[in-house]
């Protein structure tokens, strides 16, 4: 089935949006995620003029929890719909992708998508951990794809990540001058936010005097680890004309992406052709027949930006320069709000906001389409959002207000 024959176009809107206050790593205690997770949950109810009775579906994404104990906290009346997309911060944008499948099938009337993120263990001990769980994310058992990595140093995302921002640099002679340019960007966007964490300017000579943790990538290409919770809202566009907010339409949502590339950055198998990428070419190309656009039709793109370079892969990727020349399309200033052709990332993104795991990046399309933002993008009518570079499923949402 074809994304014409099928399509989520104006059959869902996101009505409410609600967070916590992001806090630096571990200072969220002694609060506990799934409080996080309902604190969120119930600003994005209150923003759309909902309570907590209305929510019946959950759309999930990454680190889950469980919904059945979160709906008994919250008392919740029934749960119709509760599903998960697998992988980390790809299924951020799809998990809005995945309520708006239950609401324009009838599933739910009401869907929350929700990120909780605590990240305490190496301050409080196990007790406070995500998940019940010790120390760092990647202490893993062995596996054969453990096994074939680890003894090349490739222990961490930021390692693995370098290798492909390398091979960029290789191919197409992107330089580390257009990585600063991503991370000062979107330093300047979050300076003007109350609710960032990052709040001192950026500048050419800090990002280059940064220590270096995985060449090419410093200090500043890497994302913050932080704590708290945004949730988002769905409902059917009928319904949404009725609430508190103006009505955010989803124009278009896709996950997946070509399975050559499956676990991406933990394995590496995938061809020359898109090694070098985000992994979100056919993502991106069913998006945009469902929503009937281009990428010249996106005013504000929220990029998925855990390490700097893959923005810039995202951008070619997404058609908004050709391939290889995502370098020099950043340089030329093209993503810098409020003058470039293509803001990115207005917010701060996870390397200078917050990081929620790519939810925060839902919140600010949402903002923008309301006309609310802090840095708002004069007249922005289409939003694009992703999730991911990672392993599959990578995602996108494309909006409208």
């Amino acid at each position: 089935m074809s994304a014409e024959e099928f399509t989520l176009k104006d059959k869902a809107a996101i009505a409410g949006v609600g967070s916590t206050q992001y806090y630096k790593r571990g200072q969220s205690v002694p609060q506990l995620p799934m409080e996080l997770a309902g604190k969120a949950l119930l600003t994005a109810c209150a923003d759309a003029g909902l309570t907590i009775d209305d929510v019946d579906g959950f759309a999930l994404y990454s680190m889950g929890f469980d919904t059945s104990l979160f709906a008994q906290w919250l008392g919740i009346p029934e749960v119709r719909f509760s599903a998960m997309i697998s992988g980390g911060g790809n299924g951020s944008a799809g998990s809005v992708g995945l309520a708006a499948s239950a609401i324009a099938t009838g599933q739910a009337t009401c869907v929350a998508s929700i990120m909780t993120l605590q990240q305490a263990a190496s301050r409080f001990g196990a007790s406070f951990a995500p998940r019940g769980k010790p120390g760092a994310t990647y202490s893993a058992p062995p596996s054969p794809e453990g096994n074939f990595i680890q003894p090349s140093g490739l222990m961490g995302p930021g390692n693995l990540f370098a290798v492909l921002a390398q091979r960029h640099m290789h191919l197409y002679g992107t330089t580390r001058e257009a990585f600063a340019e991503v991370a000062i960007s979107q330093r300047a966007n979050a300076i003007r936010r109350p609710t960032s964490l990052q709040t001192q300017p950026l500048t050419l000579d800090d990002y280059f005097n940064a220590r270096m943790i995985s060449d090419p990538l410093c200090l500043f290409d890497y994302t913050m680890e932080c704590d708290g919770a945004v949730a988002v809202i769905t409902v059917a566009p009928d319904r949404a004309k009725d609430l508190a907010q103006p009505p955010v339409y989803v124009m278009a949502s896709a996950n997946g992406g070509a399975g050559r590339w499956g676990q991406a950055i933990t394995w590496m198998g995938m061809p020359d052709e898109y090694f070098a990428s985000s992994g979100h070419r056919p993502v991106a190309k069913r998006a945009y027949e469902m929503a009937g656009i281009g990428p010249s039709d996106v005013d504000v793109a929220l990029l998925y930006d855990h390490f700097t370079p893959m923005v810039i892969m995202q951008l070619e990727d997404y058609g908004f320069c050709p391939i290889g020349e995502g370098g020099r399309f950043v340089l030329d200033g093209n993503i810098r709000w409020p003058d470039g052709g293509l803001p990115v990332n207005t917010h701060g993104g996870n390397l200078s906001e917050a990081y929620i795991i790519g939810m925060t990046h839902v919140k600010e399309a949402v903002e923008q389409l309301r006309g609310t933002a802090v840095n708002q993008v004069q007249d922005a009518e289409i939003a694009l959002v992703t999730g991911g570079p990672a392993s599959l499923p990578v995602s996108n949402l494309i909006l409208h207000r």
